[in-house]
């Protein structure tokens, strides 16, 4: 039979694991911009590296946070992206799925 303090140690430890696991999975949801889909729509996670001569539908100022495809909410750094199939997308990010939010 356990004590009181070996099951609280056993408990905190377990809730640092799940943590650190939930942590690990949102991360992992990340787009990457070798991955076929991103590649095809040129997605870069930094707009400002976007080669303009390649993807002449970019310009200064368009990225992921004011394309109406984002689907997350001002102030979010990564949200899913319709346009990538529900992977997250940085907010600095830009593809050529591109579309003014409304």
């Amino acid at each position: 039979m356990k004590t009181r303090r070996q099951f609280l140690i056993q408990t905190i430890h377990t809730a640092l694991a799940m943590g650190t696991i939930l942590k690990a999975n949102a991360q992992t949801n990340h787009v990457d911009e070798n991955a076929p889909a991103a590649t095809a729509l040129g997605y870069k996670h930094d707009a400002s590296k976007v080669d303009s001569k390649k993807y002449p539908a970019y310009a200064a100022g368009k990225n992921c946070a004011n394309c109406m495809l984002f689907q997350g909410k001002t102030g979010d750094a990564w949200a899913n992206c319709a346009a990538l199939g529900g992977k997250q997308v940085n907010t600095k990010g830009w593809c050529m799925a591109w579309a003014k939010k409304a």
